[in-house]
């Protein structure tokens, strides 16, 4: 195992140092929070492939292919349709925007202020989605080095706050496509190949499984259809993947960038449902199915493979761990704090100072939830359905619907929410009902109530379609690095 350790120690050194180096850059609040706007198609593909494709996808995908075979794809395949449609219908608009946030956007478009209050689902949905990562760090630390959980979680968090911390999205980009190079290799070039040659081929597969674990819909018509619903849509509305979105130098590098990583998820996706069909042969008696990648991991893989791959697997958690961490930190910042203290976050005050410090906050309280907290499913559930629940409908209405109001989208954000959060309470954490009925009562409320207040003030929609069509420059408030 002395090779194994070393090519994960380096591996995270490298993190560390990266995170170094991103600081020297990050010199602006545009450099810290969004990369300068300036990331070309090659890394902008890489870095949004990297956040959507997390522990969840890569443990959790071939668990799903563990108890379900090839149709365990499913869930991983809807973040990857719903990247492709964010790129395709709607990317290139939320980059000529030249805004922070998603609650910027409402602003934006409804002339009200809606920050507060959308700000606050925004947050609950970014905090869990950077805990349940970080708790992914106790399987794999466990398997490594026999840790235990509470030791994992601050170990692998704490690096991950350490080098967000340092250069915010810079540090994280560059992070970012080094750990997408890695889960390439790592799962696609070393993993899928050789779980596969292990299992006796795709022909001994089929003779040891049921026919049910080849059946594309095996997983059923209705899991499908709520994973669409969350995930396919939360891609299209979450603050972690339009933070990313707002990292492209141009519309044109976000769409086909975006329809580049989307394409790569699909290919992620079946990777996964096939080594966890080749775990099912291998091991067919794991008590817990998320067991399915570690176990073939250090059963199958030979030394120093192992290292690379388990590096793969650190590489899918921290991306997203970080990717939400930043955008947890700013929308805490610019959405909730500045706006509570009467304040815009341009002012005259040290911008990166201020948002290194609320990820610094937000990192601390991220692990230390994922500490507390032991389902990473729950969490994850939890933080999807407040999201499509509360904030899908006044999003895609406001770029949709010329006749949303801001009132309807206010009156959408806190019906919809609270009856998730209620049904959730009802139903269960996991049930499909919430998503279901939260995201009904939040549309019916939006059309509702925007049919029944004045239409937006014609000055504000112009200003909007102005901002969408990238004719208003962002507005510069602070030093521009000289830097290139």
């Amino acid at each position: 195992m002395a090779v194994d350790y070393t090519v994960i120690v380096l591996y995270l050194a490298g993190m560390l140092a990266m995170g170094w180096w991103g600081m020297r850059r990050a010199r602006s609040k545009s450099e810290f929070l969004v990369a300068g706007r300036r990331l070309g198609p090659t890394m902008y593909s890489g870095t949004m492939a990297a956040i959507v494709l997390g522990g969840a996808s890569t443990i959790g995908g071939v668990g799903l292919g563990y108890r379900y075979g090839l149709s365990g794809a499913w869930m991983v395949f809807t973040i990857g349709l719903g990247l492709l449609a964010l790129s395709v219908f709607f990317s290139a608009r939320i980059a000529r925007l030249k805004v922070y946030t998603v609650s910027e956007m409402l602003d934006l478009r409804y002339g009200g202020r809606a920050g507060v209050i959308s700000g606050l689902v925004m947050w609950a949905y970014t905090l869990m989605l950077a805990v349940t990562s970080t708790i992914a760090y106790a399987t794999i630390f466990d398997v490594l080095f026999d840790m235990n959980r509470t030791l994992a979680i601050v170990l692998g968090g704490s690096i991950v706050v350490a080098y967000s911390t340092l250069g915010g999205m810079w540090s994280i980009t560059l992070t970012d496509m080094v750990q997408f190079v890695v889960k390439t290799v790592g799962v696609l070039l070393l993993l899928l190949p050789i779980a596969v040659v292990k299992a006796g081929g795709f022909g001994e597969m089929r003779d040891a499984l049921p026919t049910s674990y080849f059946d594309p819909l095996g997983i059923g018509g209705e899991t499908i259809f709520t994973y669409v619903l969350i995930y396919t849509f939360g891609m299209l509305i979450g603050q972690d993947i339009w933070q990313r979105v707002f990292t492209a130098r141009s519309d044109r590098t976000a769409e086909w960038g975006g329809t580049v990583a989307g394409t790569y998820c699909l290919a992620y996706a079946l990777a996964g449902a096939v080594i966890g069909t080749a775990a099912k042969v291998l091991f067919p008696d794991l008590a817990n199915a998320d067991d399915a990648f570690a176990t073939v991991v250090k059963e199958e893989l030979p030394l120093g493979v192992r290292g690379l791959v388990l590096a793969a697997a650190l590489a899918a958690v921290m991306s997203t761990s970080s990717g939400a961490l930043i955008a947890c930190a700013t929308v805490a910042n610019n959405d909730i704090w500045s706006r509570l203290r009467g304040r815009t976050a341009d002012g005259d005050h040290d911008e990166v100072r201020g948002n290194r410090a609320f990820i610094l906050v937000m990192g601390l309280a991220v692990i230390g939830t994922a500490i507390a907290l032991n389902n990473v499913v729950e969490a994850l559930t939890v933080a999807y359905n407040l999201l499509v629940g509360g904030l899908l409908v006044p999003i895609l209405g406001g770029l949709l619907w010329r006749r949303g109001t801001a009132q309807g989208a206010l009156a959408s954000v806190a019906v919809g929410g609270l009856a998730v959060v209620g049904l959730m309470a009802s139903y269960g954490i996991l049930a499909n009902e919430p998503v279901y009925y939260g995201l009904l009562s939040s549309l019916v409320t939006y059309v509702a109530v925007s049919l029944a207040t004045p239409a937006t003030d014609a000055a504000v929609l112009d200003a909007w379609r102005e901002r969408l069509a990238g004719r208003t420059p962002e507005l510069v408030t602070e030093p521009v690095p000289t830097h290139q």
